[in-house]
């Protein structure tokens, strides 16, 4: 894929703008979750049509720390530990139920059944079109979290090789394409260099 068609990343401003607008959707709590494993933990439509509340439960049946992403659930073998956002936490637990198992799908469509990725995908393309978001797709989350975590993750200590890692990329190559590059950063960079 081209960088020109690539999905486009969403600013801070956007990301309200979404999650205000899916509070007045008609499954708002599903559809803040959706939107934040995408955003927050950076999952593709297959990881969050896969997704299961074993995956994200502890053994008392408490939301966890961290997604326990099972190969089955993602992209070719790119499963692994995908540490929790405070907010994604905080919608996970707000939309468990007690009901709920640890084989149970996280999402859920209005039948009972686990949706199947283009269904994913289709709710991002639905709810962009909607706010008005040209360019952006389910990938955009996936994008603007690694984005994100590139910018961000010098300032905790870490480097680029933790941020393939967030992404559960194989190469640092792929990992360096989801990458959108800031000319204001660029600027200021060359003046404390």
């Amino acid at each position: 894929m081209s960088l020109s068609k690539q999905a486009k990343i969403l600013t801070k401003h956007q990301q309200g703008a979404v999650l205000s607008f899916l509070e007045g959707t008609r499954y708002s709590d599903r559809n803040t979750v959706i939107f934040l494993l995408s955003i927050r933990a950076g999952l593709r439509a297959k990881e969050i049509a896969s997704i299961k509340w074993g995956m994200v439960m502890d053994s008392e049946g408490s939301i966890s720390d961290s997604i326990n992403l099972h190969n089955q659930a993602s992209k070719g073998n790119s499963g692994g530990v995908i540490w929790l956002n405070h907010d994604l936490r905080e919608a996970l637990e707000q939309y468990l139920r007690p009901e709920n198992k640890p084989e149970d799908h996280i999402i859920i469509t209005k039948h009972g059944k686990p949706p199947s990725p283009q269904v994913i995908v289709n709710m991002f393309y639905n709810w962009y079109k909607k706010i008005g978001f040209n360019g952006c797709s389910s990938h955009s989350g996936r994008r603007t979290f690694i984005t994100s975590a590139a910018r961000k993750i010098s300032s905790v200590g870490g480097s680029i090789k933790d941020v393939q890692m967030l992404a559960r990329h194989s190469s640092l190559n792929m990992t360096q394409r989801y990458i959108e590059s800031d000319i204001e950063a660029q600027k200021k960079v060359v003046q404390i260099i």
